[in-house]
């Protein structure tokens, strides 16, 4: 489905879009709800086939995201041609850095994600998806005249 805004093209993404264009960035918000108030941290990610990993610290992200529901979202945007894209994750977040041997925890361990931000990050949590949706906006395309009618 799609719609004009703006002047502008917002479509919906496909599942697999929306897969495919988080697997091209590796910052996205993770929104957690702290004391009733939601609040929205940066984080370096890797996806682990449809499951987004990130590292942490033990502190307020962690503690609000183990075991909650949680958004994430991943976004990419061209200023010059006012053009972008958002991909919206619901889930469930879990910190599996105790989690004991398997094939997955050792994948999920195994990740190259190297936080930006200075620090111990030594936790791992997974998002596991419940929902993930997505949107394009582009520029809305002129039509061009066909007939012979000339132009204005």
């Amino acid at each position: 489905m799609s719609e004009v805004v703006g002047g502008n093209h917002l479509a919906e993404l496909s599942y697999q879009e929306c897969i495919n264009l988080l697997r091209t960035e590796e910052v996205g918000r993770l929104a957690v709800v702290v004391g009733h108030y939601p609040q929205v941290f940066c984080v370096n990610y890797r996806l682990d086939h449809t499951i987004v990993v990130f590292r942490t610290h033990l502190g307020t992200k962690l503690l609000a995201a183990n075991h909650a529901n949680v958004g994430f979202e991943v976004d990419h945007l061209d200023r010059d041609t006012r053009s972008g894209w958002s991909v919206l994750i619901q889930g469930m977040a879990e910190d599996v850095t105790d989690f004991g041997p398997s094939a997955q925890n050792e994948r999920t361990r195994g990740l190259p994600i190297e936080p930006w931000a200075g620090g111990d990050k030594p936790r791992y949590v997974r998002l596991i998806p419940a929902q993930i949706t997505g949107r394009r906006i582009q520029p809305h395309e002129l039509s061009w005249p066909t007939n012979d009618l000339g132009y204005l």
